[in-house]
């Protein structure tokens, strides 16, 4: 089952194109701490990630984020980057939950205001 899911849907895993691309070129280059492995070829020249579980950009930390697009040549595992005293740690997308960051004055967080400077009209 896990097989005919994986061939027919791309967000459960990688793709079976992947899978066979990856096995054939693909140099294992590191894990993150969420089990997503990262991989490239011989010549450097493409860079991909194989999640561990569903499909979710955001689940790339903020260290491979940065190899995976070129934006530095060692990958975190070789070359750590420094990090600063007021950074979080890596979240999930909360886009579409409960949880979703709400400014103020969102109408998501409205609590309705009683008026008293007018008087609702009312026919008679």
């Amino acid at each position: 089952m896990k097989f005919l899911i994986r061939m027919l849907t791309w967000w459960n895993s990688q793709t079976l194109g992947t899978q066979i691309f990856t096995a054939r070129k693909g140099q294992r280059v590191g894990e993150d701490t969420q089990g997503n492995i990262y991989y490239q070829t011989a010549d450097a020249k493409k860079r991909w990630v194989i999640y561990n579980g569903e499909i979710e950009a955001s689940r790339v930390s903020p260290d491979w984020h940065g190899w995976l697009h070129f934006t530095w040549d060692q990958p975190p595992t070789k070359a750590a980057l420094i990090h600063k005293a007021w950074e979080l740690p890596h979240l999930e997308n909360m886009t579409g939950t409960d949880a979703a960051y709400v400014p103020p004055g969102s109408i998501r967080k409205a609590v309705p205001v009683a008026r008293t400077d007018y008087e609702a009209w009312a026919p008679e």
